[in-house]
């Protein structure tokens, strides 16, 4: 199994630290975002999109990083973090849908405007966009924070679901944001962060991005801003 991905993304982090989580060995081929390489016509052919991650089983193609978490946990027999029962996988599907559409999308406009923008010479943030991606993501983790209650999972018990939301958040961090203000939120996503899976997901990617930034691309001195 061959997962497309670059190293820093939140939905490649996600997507390694499920597999790892339950033992599916993967084969990951980077794709240089900053040097086009997910423009090119060889990636389009599997990706129109031009977005990484891309998991090729066989001659099963599939792109968009929630849909790969949950094929995953389905197609490597993972009730434990997928669930057959109706409620309960409408319960999965709600946070990753709802990390897909609202904390994903606040976090990513932090993170273009403090970290992308300088990178290819932008000076002039736009502090408008950064305010309001600002106050949305502390209204997200303020529903996150209420969510949470009492349990130890943003679920009934550990689900992919709990993957994605600390991937994103865990890129959040990388650009200056913060849950600290939110103990329930920061209980449980130290609780992820102390899995082997993900620990070994966020480690390689360290190393994948120092071997980046070795040969001088755009992309390694992203990297170096973001991780230092």
């Amino acid at each position: 199994m061959r997962l497309y991905h670059f190293p820093t993304s939140p939905n490649c982090l996600k997507v390694r630290a499920v597999a790892y989580e339950i033992g599916v060995a993967l084969e990951l081929d980077t794709v240089n975002i900053f040097n086009g390489e997910s423009r090119s016509a060889t990636f389009r052919a599997l990706n129109p999109n031009g977005l990484v991650p891309v998991l090729v089983d066989g001659d099963f193609v599939l792109w968009e990083s929630n849909a790969i978490l949950t094929y995953l946990a389905s197609r490597y027999g993972s009730p434990a973090l997928i669930s057959t029962d109706a409620r309960q996988r409408a319960d999965i599907d709600r946070w990753l849908h709802w990390e897909s559409a609202h904390m994903g999308p606040a976090i990513a406009k932090v993170a273009f405007e403090r970290c992308v923008k300088p990178m290819f010479g932008g000076t002039r943030s736009n502090h408008g966009a950064t305010a309001a991606a600002l106050s949305a993501f502390e209204a997200h983790c303020r529903v996150l924070e209420t969510s949470l209650g009492a349990k130890e999972f943003v679920t009934d018990s550990l689900s992919v679901a709990d993957f994605a939301l600390a991937s994103s958040l865990c890129s959040g961090a990388m650009v200056g944001l913060s849950v600290g203000s939110f103990p329930r939120t920061t209980a449980w996503l130290l609780r992820m962060l102390a899995r082997a899976s993900v620990r070994r997901a966020f480690a390689e990617a360290q190393l994948s991005l120092s071997e980046i930034y070795s040969s001088g691309t755009n992309a390694g001195v992203a990297g170096k801003r973001i991780f230092s």
